[in-house]
């Protein structure tokens, strides 16, 4: 099964036909959600990613509670990689710069497209000059730390922003320390589409949606702040529809429907899972 559906797909390399869930088990990653009862989704995996170096060490893991969330292929590699690449064709819109400072936002993955649960990167990049820093949390009355929020439709889900390792500053004088970053910094968050937005079981409701990215922050060299500054940049996002298995009870709903047809193989899964569960019984 796995061979042909390879072969279909033009898959390059091994699958893992895991009978009984035996490696599932041994990764410690069985979705425990999920009862003997529930039918054929019992034996599942939590969907996910090991990422490992050339050494086998794993360096990053990307783990959800649905099948129906999953990363896109860009920020798994990036996490390999070890930095964030943005494609050059990524939509993306920019601030004035001002005072050499130029903040901008594009989206990470699947060239700026949303698709039901695959989870892209709304990317804030500041720009800033040798010897201007800005700030995290936490920060004296006074001043501003760096917050970005993105808002969009209905059916859209955004969680927290990745940030990355800032630096301690001592500010001349006193003993407070505060935590900045300074150079390019990317400053991350996830979104994707859920079925409100983008459904797996009718056509698509439109062909692209507006978010919103709001940003505030305040720029400084070791003695002199200059004003804190608000933005908000605007991207345009087209929407993709849901790849699905050309399966019966998959198709005909205006999806990207695949070229394999796995009927026989449902059903001999349904028939396999028929006699476990009789013989627990």
């Amino acid at each position: 099964m796995l061979a042909e559906y390879a072969e279909k797909q033009g898959i390059p390399f091994p699958l893992l036909s895991d009978l009984d869930s035996e490696v599932i088990r041994r990764y410690g990653i069985l979705n425990t959600q999920i009862e003997p009862e529930d039918g054929f989704f019992y034996g599942i995996p939590y969907p996910g990613v090991f990422v490992t170096d050339g050494d086998g060490v794993v360096v990053a893991k990307f783990f959800h509670d649905t099948y129906k969330k999953r990363d896109s292929a860009e920020v798994i590699i990036d996490a390999a990689l070890g930095r964030v690449q943005v494609a050059e064709d990524a939509p993306r819109a920019a601030a004035m710069p001002e005072e050499g400072i130029r903040v901008s936002a594009a989206i990470q993955g699947g060239s700026g497209s949303l698709r039901q649960g695959i989870v892209r990167h709304v990317v804030v990049r500041f720009e800033l000059p040798d010897g201007l820093h800005i700030y995290g949390e936490p920060v004296p009355d006074g001043m501003v730390a760096t917050t970005v929020s993105v808002s969009g439709p209905p059916g859209l889900v955004t969680e927290a922003p990745l940030l990355p390792p800032t630096e301690p500053l001592t500010l001349k004088g006193t003993d407070v320390e505060l935590q900045v970053w300074s150079g390019t910094v990317d400053i991350r968050v996830p979104i994707y589409p859920i079925g409100e937005l983008v459904s797996e079981v009718r056509p698509l409701d439109h062909d692209s949606v507006q978010i919103e990215i709001a940003v505030r922050y305040q720029a400084c060299d070791d003695t002199t702040c200059l004003l804190p500054k608000s933005e908000v940049l605007v991207l345009d996002l087209p929407l993709e529809a849901t790849d699905v298995p050309a399966i019966a009870v998959h198709m005909g709903h205006g999806q990207r429907e695949g070229n394999y047809d796995g009927t026989r193989h449902f059903k001999r899964l349904l028939q396999r899972k028929g006699d476990t569960g009789r013989k627990t019984i």
